[in-house]
């Protein structure tokens, strides 16, 4: 090793070590996940631009039990006035924060990319929902579609359907594409979370050295995870092994984040069981970008990459 990596190294690691100490001192308090989605929101109300007009905008409710679910249709101006081609999407935010507002720049680009409807999913959040909570309230919206409700009020095709999501979201649509792999016409997949047992990277790189990854990581597991066995495809969909007929999928990794190896890894499994997979890797990207379009152009770009991808691979009416 130079002389030179040798003190950058140890710099960094010196570093490391004093945010890591600094980190172990702090103990979120449940309590303050209000905080967080405002901050959330208000980071995505500056940096974001706003997304395309939609003709039509509905908010409505799932219904279910004691939870309904509460979603937000989406109907660009090219969509078809009979039912049509459907895209489900569940947002990202560590399954503690994030919503439908918050991820709507994404949202309303999928849907004037492609033209079709878009569903998006306020499911429930922990700490004060912890799984399956969350998992069950999208299972709950994707069969409500499969099933033809949301066909003659909402214009819902449920032979045109697909889902997908970012980071968490991503979690837990790539599980949702395992389980109803026959009903579904394709998926996507932003910087997805895979897994659940091991919060580092198996190869660190220098934007790993601060560690923030496995500190979020690391709260998911107490607050979301919370006692249940990680090691369970619904929770980890990367240890899933019948991958067979699944999906085409458009996955999405970014150099700058830690999870970039496991969405890769998936991408490379699903491929080598013979399913349609396109994959791009934004290498000076992190983790979220695509909520922060004004800060980076790329943002704006992606959703219509996939939205090709969708168009590609769902029917047209």
């Amino acid at each position: 090793m130079r002389k030179s990596q040798k003190y950058t190294r140890e710099f960094a690691d010196e570093v490391t070590a004093k945010m890591k100490a600094q980190l172990e001192k702090f103990r979120f308090e449940p309590t303050q996940i209000a905080d967080i989605h405002s901050n959330l929101r208000r980071m995505t109300n500056q940096f974001d631009t706003p997304g395309p007009e939609m003709r039509k905008i509905h908010d409505f409710n799932v219904p279910h039990e004691d939870f309904p679910v509460p979603v937000r249709l989406y109907v660009p101006h090219n969509a078809s006035e009979e039912p049509g081609p459907t895209f489900i999407y569940f947002h990202g935010g560590g399954f503690v924060t994030g919503s439908i507002e918050s991820h709507e720049g994404i949202t309303r680009r999928i849907a004037s990319g492609t033209g079709y409807r878009v569903l998006s999913v306020e499911y429930r959040l922990a700490p004060q929902f912890a799984y399956p909570a969350g998992p069950d309230d999208c299972e709950i919206v994707l069969n409500w579609a499969i099933e033809g409700y949301g066909q003659d009020e909402w214009g819902i095709d449920r032979h045109n359907l697909s889902i997908g999501g970012d980071s968490a979201g991503g979690n837990m649509a790539a599980y949702l594409a395992q389980k109803y792999r026959d009903k579904l016409k394709a998926q996507i997949l932003f910087y997805p979370l895979m897994q659940l047992v091991d919060f580092k990277p198996p190869k660190p790189g220098p934007q790993d050295w601060l560690q923030l990854g496995f500190m979020a990581l690391k709260f998911i597991g107490e607050h979301y995870v919370n006692g249940s066995d990680p090691n369970e495809t619904r929770l980890s969909p990367l240890f899933e092994t019948n991958l067979k007929k699944l999906p085409p999928a458009y996955i999405l990794t970014c150099g700058l984040d830690p999870l970039r190896d496991e969405g890769k890894l998936y991408a490379d499994k699903l491929s080598s069981n013979g399913v349609p997979v396109e994959y791009w890797h934004e290498r000076m990207m992190p983790h979220g970008f695509l909520n922060f379009a004004k800060m980076f152009p790329k943002g704006r770009k992606i959703p219509l990459d996939a939205a090709d991808f969708l168009r590609k691979y769902m029917e047209t009416v």
